[in-house]
C-alpha cells in the first residue's frame, strides 16, 4: 500500500507528534486521521511509527485497518498477522484479521480468528452474531445456533440473534426450539409480524393448531398487506376443520395477490373439503398454469382426480409424488430402466418395490400376479415389517426385505414401484384386480395358536383400531380415540384391540376398560396380527394399515372415514372397488366420528343378532 502525500506531515495533522517523536504518538495521530477519513496522512503516521519501531503492534494493526479501508485485503491480512505476532492478547486484532479473511472468502480461517477474539473477550454480541452468520454459510448449523444464542445471552434485547437462531432451528425441523427463539424475539420487539408468523408456523408444524392461530392473527394485524401471512391463517383454520372461515382468509390473500399459486392450491383443498369440487378443480388448474412444474400442486390435483374416479389422469399425475419434498419419497435410481407397462416383460425379471406406507404396500402387492401373468419373473421387495406376511405372494418368485442399495438385490431387468403399477396397467374402476382375499396363506401353527388363545367362539368377535400413525398428514381427521370408539361396545360381542402403540390418553382408557381384550403385546409381526384377524368375525378400523390387512385377508372390514377421505376410498359410496369385504362408514359435513359410530352401532347390533341366530341354528 502506498499513498502520495500532497502536504507535509505537519500540515496533515501530524504536528502533534513533533514534540514527542515516539511510535505511540505517531500511532495516536494516525488513528485520529484515519477516523477523520484522511487515509494518506494516516498511513504516513503509521509508517513513521514503524520507522521508529518496526514491531510496534498498534501501528502494524493501524496499517491493516488502512488497507481494509482501501479494500486491499491481502495486504491487510499481512499487516494484521504481523501485529498479532507482536501482541496476541488483543481481541480487536483477531476480529479485524477475521474480517479481512472473510472479505477474501477464507471463511474457515475467519471463523478461527473470531473464535480467538471471543475467547479473549466473550462479551462481544455483534461478533457472536457475525460468527454465527459465517458458520451458517459453512453449513455448521449447530455451531451457528450456539453463536446466535451466545449473542442473545450477551445482549438480552438482540432480537436479530433470536430470529437467526429460530430460523436455523426451523429449517432443521426443530420446531419447539424455533418457537422458543421466535417467542423471545417477539417479546423483545412486539412489532415484528415475521416473528409472530414464524411462531405460528412452528406450532402448526407441531400440529398445535389452536395455539398457532392467535399468533397468526397477530402477524396479520401487524402486516395486513402480507399475502403469505394472511394465507397462513387460512391454512391453520383449514387444519382445524373451520373451512368456511379458512376460505375467507384465502380470499383475502388472493385479493392482495391475485396470481398467488400457493393460495390457490390451499383454497382448492378447502373448497374440496366443503363439497365445491368444480371450483376446487378450477383453482388447482389455475395454480398449475401459474407454476406448471410445481410438484405439490400437480400431486394435489392427481389425488383429487383419483378421489372422484378420474383414474386415467390421476395415476399419471401421481408420478409427481417422487418430486414432492413433503412426501419424503426416495428415488432409488436403479440401473435397470423403469417399467411403465408398455414394454414386453415375458422372460424378464421385474422388481416391484414398495415406495409408500405399509397399507399402500399391502394394497398394491396384488399386482404381482398381474405382472407374472405377462410372463415375467417377479421379485417383490417390501418393508421388513411386511416381509414375513407377503413372502409367498401369488405371482412372486421371490419376496425380499427392503434393501439400501441395488447391490443387495438379486439381478433384475426392469423395475416398477408398487404405486406405479396401477398406471402401468392403466387401471380403471372396472378393471381393479379385486379378489376377496389375496394374501399368502398364514402358517397353520400361528392360526392354531391364536384359535387356542381365543377359546370358545360363542360370541361375535370384533377387532378394533381407532388411530393411525400420528405423523400422518391427515391424522387429525382420520383418527379418533378409544373413549369415542367405546360407544359401540356390547356385552353380546367380544372386542379385541388390534391397536399397536396406543397414545398416552388411550393407554389410560385401556387400563380402565374391561370390555376390550388386548393381546397386542403378543404381536411379534404382521403375521400375528393377520392370524388374530383370521380368527375374528369383523374388524372395525379407521383408515390405517390394519384396514388394508384385514380387507386383503377377506375379513369383513368396516372402515371409518373422514369427510374427505384418502383418494383410494373415492366419494359417495359405502363399498370399495379395491376390497370386496369392506364397508365404508363416512363422516358427513359435521365431521363427527361420534355420529359415524351411531350408524356402526346399529349395524353391529344386526351383525350380533345374525351371529347369534347362526349359533342357535347350529
Amino acid at each position: 500500500m502506498s499513498h502520495q502525500h500532497s502536504r507535509p506531515a505537519e500540515e496533515s495533522g501530524a504536528a502533534s507528534v513533533s514534540r514527542q517523536d515516539t511510535p505511540a504518538a505517531w500511532f495516536e495521530a494516525g488513528l485520529r486521521l484515519m477516523q477523520a477519513g484522511q487515509l494518506a496522512q494516516a498511513e504516513h503516521c503509521g509508517r513513521s511509527a514503524l520507522a521508529l519501531d518496526e514491531s510496534h503492534a498498534d501501528s502494524l494493526h493501524l496499517m491493516g485497518m488502512l488497507c481494509v479501508a482501501s479494500k486491499e485485503y491481502d495486504l491487510a491480512i499481512e499487516w494484521f498477522a504481523m501485529a498479532i505476532r507482536q501482541k496476541s492478547d488483543l481481541p480487536d486484532y483477531f476480529t479485524n484479521l477475521g474480517m479481512a479473511l472473510q472479505r477474501k472468502e477464507r471463511l474457515d480461517e475467519a471463523i478461527r480468528c473470531y473464535d480467538r477474539s471471543l475467547t479473549l473477550n466473550p462479551k462481544q454480541a455483534e461478533l457472536w452474531f457475525r460468527m454465527g452468520e459465517l458458520l451458517r454459510q459453512e453449513k455448521r448449523t449447530d455451531e451457528a445456533i450456539l453463536s446466535f444464542d451466545q449473542a442473545l445471552n450477551v445482549k438480552s434485547d438482540y432480537w436479530q440473534a433470536a430470529n437467526a437462531a429460530g430460523l436455523l432451528y426451523f429449517e432443521t425441523k426443530r420446531y419447539e426450539e424455533a418457537a422458543d427463539r421466535f417467542t423471545r424475539s417477539a417479546e423483545i420487539d412486539t412489532s415484528q409480524a415475521g416473528a409472530y408468523n414464524f411462531i405460528c408456523r412452528c406450532l402448526w408444524a407441531l400440529r398445535r393448531y389452536e395455539e398457532a392461530l392467535p399468533h397468526g392473527r397477530k402477524a396479520v394485524a401487524l402486516a395486513p398487506d402480507d399475502a403469505d401471512i394472511t394465507k397462513n391463517v387460512g391454512l391453520i383454520l383449514q387444519k382445524l376443520g373451520q373451512h368456511e372461515e379458512a376460505l375467507t382468509w384465502f380470499d383475502k390473500a388472493l385479493a392482495l395477490r391475485p396470481d398467488f399459486p400457493s393460495a390457490l392450491n390451499d383454497r382448492c383443498t378447502t373448497l374440496f373439503a366443503v363439497g365445491r369440487g368444480e371450483e376446487a378443480f378450477a383453482d388447482i388448474d389455475r395454480a398449475i398454469a401459474l407454476d406448471p412444474e410445481n410438484a405439490d400442486y400437480n400431486w394435489n390435483r392427481a389425488l383429487m382426480r383419483l378421489l372422484v374416479g378420474r383414474f386415467d389422469e390421476g395415476w399419471q399425475g401421481r408420478e409427481w409424488g417422487i418430486k414432492c419434498a413433503q412426501l419424503g419419497w426416495v428415488d432409488r435410481k436403479f440401473t435397470p430402466p423403469r417399467w411403465l407397462g408398455d414394454q414386453d416383460v415375458a422372460g424378464k425379471t421385474v422388481l416391484i418395490h414398495s415406495d409408500e406406507g405399509l397399507g399402500d404396500t399391502i394394497q398394491y402387492s396384488r399386482y404381482a400376479a398381474k405382472v407374472a401373468a405377462l410372463g415375467a419373473r417377479v421379485i417383490l421387495e417390501v418393508e421388513r415389517a411386511l416381509h414375513p406376511l407377503l413372502t409367498g405372494m401369488e405371482g412372486t418368485s421371490l419376496c425380499v426385505p427392503k434393501s439400501k442399495s441395488q447391490d443387495e438385490l438379486p439381478p433384475f431387468d426392469l423395475h416398477c414401484p408398487l404405486s406405479g403399477l396401477p398406471l402401468a396397467f392403466k387401471t380403471r374402476l372396472e378393471t381393479i384386480p379385486a379378489k376377496r382375499a389375496y394374501l399368502p396363506p398364514l402358517p397353520q401353527a400361528k392360526l392354531d395358536d391364536w384359535t387356542a388363545r381365543l377359546g370358545p367362539h360363542d360370541r361375535l368377535r370384533v377387532g378394533l383400531v381407532w388411530s393411525g400413525n400420528p405423523d400422518h398428514g391427515n391424522d387429525r381427521n382420520r383418527s379418533t380415540n378409544l373413549r369415542t370408539m367405546s360407544a359401540i361396545f356390547d356385552p353380546r360381542a367380544s372386542f379385541y384391540s388390534l391397536q399397536k402403540q396406543p397414545r398416552p390418553e388411550d393407554k389410560a382408557t385401556l387400563a380402565e376398560c374391561t370390555d376390550l381384550i388386548d393381546f397386542t403385546e403378543q404381536f411379534h409381526d404382521f403375521v400375528d396380527t393377520a392370524a388374530l384377524i383370521s380368527c375374528l368375525d369383523l374388524v372395525i378400523t379407521v383408515d390405517t394399515s390394519v384396514a388394508h390387512l384385514s380387507a386383503a385377508l377377506g375379513c369383513p372390514t368396516w372402515i371409518l372415514l373422514p369427510f374427505v377421505p384418502d383418494y383410494r376410498w373415492l366419494l359417495g359410496r359405502d363399498d370399495s372397488p379395491w376390497y370386496p369385504s369392506a364397508r365404508l362408514f363416512r363422516q358427513d359435513q359435521e365431521r363427527s366420528y361420534a355420529k359415524v359410530l351411531l350408524r356402526v352401532r346399529e349395524e353391529l347390533d344386526k351383525a350380533i343378532a345374525a351371529f347369534d341366530a347362526r349359533s342357535s341354528a347350529s
